[in-house]
């Protein structure tokens, strides 16, 4: 039998000694913005560590360092195709994309796939969604001043304008936002148990299968759209097309979350706010900056399998291990960042990686800054006094969710 035919199986413990102890990774359920202490243990213990989380099973090599983290994302050799054959150790009960979908497809299929979306996350197609993405923050803004403080700015605008956005983007009827936006939570949320995620993203993924099947002679420029025609010219199956917009529609919600965190921030720290207010030319710096400390999840996404032997920092990976990267914690690598826990606003350059790097880049990194950048021009310009309600401590943080954020952002004025 060859090398390459080898199934990837679980390979033994390396032998005592060789390699770094095997480090039980909790769920943790953390408030405001403070960056996870095992997180932090792992990064100071070296560049490649090992780690057992919450659910799957078994061990997986943990890569922090920026370089490495790269490295890892953007080479061929580390496959996520071969994970969906695997019980690897994980935060969630389940596996959030499933078979088939962008998550765990390598090049060339995944590059395939993608390729039938593209022009929805192109600078032209995210400005496509500009105008309207302002109108319509502009009616929740209206609705928020209308109501009058105090206010859960979460409800009122942070949770409703990234539901909005990516449904317009992704081309999902105004009256079915709400169910959308209850599968998203159910299926984000660890601890609901696996049962119940399950059951949600097979309705969601049953509802985009009839949205996408739907719009197979279409020539919208919407993602389902898109996805459609690409099923009626035989580029890419419907399952393929409904994997893919499932995933989309959930990390389009993630907004929510991270906004979350942003403006938590952003009030708990007027200083921030001061200087976003008065000089508007360093905000899309400022909101680079944000994003690059923001810890906007727990733990880690999904792993990956090395297909090969591969030495990472000294340390040698070997065929059929799976392994992690951390964004967030490359993010806070002082030789690419410099005094990496400060927040600084004129940061630059600022190669940060928190929409992830390589193939798996996140296709909607813009249209989120997009959000931001809009969200912080509407609250801070159009309601001035805007200030937490509560003491930053008495803030509500969610509990048992893969993305973190505020369960609500009570606020006055």
């Amino acid at each position: 039998m060859s090398e390459e035919t080898i199934p990837l199986t679980v390979p033994p413990d390396p032998a005592p000694g060789t390699a770094p102890p095997v480090r039980h990774w909790p769920a943790l359920d953390l408030p405001g913005t403070d960056f996870d202490p095992v997180l932090r243990e792992l990064m100071a213990e070296g560049p490649v560590t090992r780690i057992a989380l919450p659910n799957g099973e078994g061990w997986a090599w943990l890569v922090t360092r920026y370089e490495d983290v790269r490295t890892v994302a953007n080479d061929p050799r580390f496959a996520r195709e071969p994970v969906m054959d695997r019980q690897v150790t994980r935060l969630a009960p389940h596996f959030i994309p499933a078979r088939g979908a962008v998550g765990f497809l390598d090049p060339p299929d995944h590059t395939r796939l993608r390729r039938s979306v593209a022009a929805a996350f192109t600078a032209r197609g995210v400005e496509r969604v500009r105008e309207r993405a302002r109108s319509l923050l502009d009616e929740l803004v209206d609705a928020l001043l209308a109501e009058g403080p105090p206010a859960d700015l979460t409800e009122a605008v942070l949770s409703p304008f990234p539901i909005a956005v990516i449904c317009e983007l992704m081309g999902v009827p105004a009256g079915d936002r709400h169910g959308m936006h209850t599968w998203t939570q159910l299926i984000l949320s660890s601890s609901h148990g696996a049962e119940v995620s399950e059951r949600a993203k097979q309705e969601m993924s049953a509802y985009f299968s009839d949205l996408i099947a739907l719009r197979q002679d279409s020539t919208g420029e919407d993602v389902t759209s898109l996805l459609g025609a690409a099923v009626g010219r035989e580029e890419i199956t419907l399952d393929e097309a409904v994997g893919l917009a499932v995933l989309l529609q959930i990390g389009g919600e993630a907004v929510t979350n991270n906004s979350g965190q942003m403006f938590y921030l952003l009030l708990t720290r007027p200083d921030l706010a001061e200087r976003l207010r008065s000089d508007r030319e360093v905000r899309p710096r400022a909101i680079d900056e944000l994003l690059r400390w923001i810890p906007h999840r727990n733990a880690v996404g999904l792993s990956r399998i090395a297909l090969e032997d591969v030495e990472i920092s000294g340390v040698r990976i070997r065929r059929g291990d799976a392994v992690y990267v951390s964004y967030l914690a490359a993010n806070r690598d002082p030789d690419v960042f410099p005094h990496p826990e400060t927040i600084d606003l004129d940061r630059n350059p600022n190669p940060h990686v928190s929409f992830g790097f390589g193939p798996h880049y996140c296709p909607g990194g813009m249209l989120a800054r997009l959000e931001s950048e809009l969200m912080v021009d509407a609250l801070l310009e159009r309601v001035p006094g805007l200030k937490l309600a509560v003491a930053a401590q008495d803030v509500p943080f969610k509990k048992g969710a893969l993305i973190r954020g505020p369960e609500a952002l009570p606020v006055t004025w």
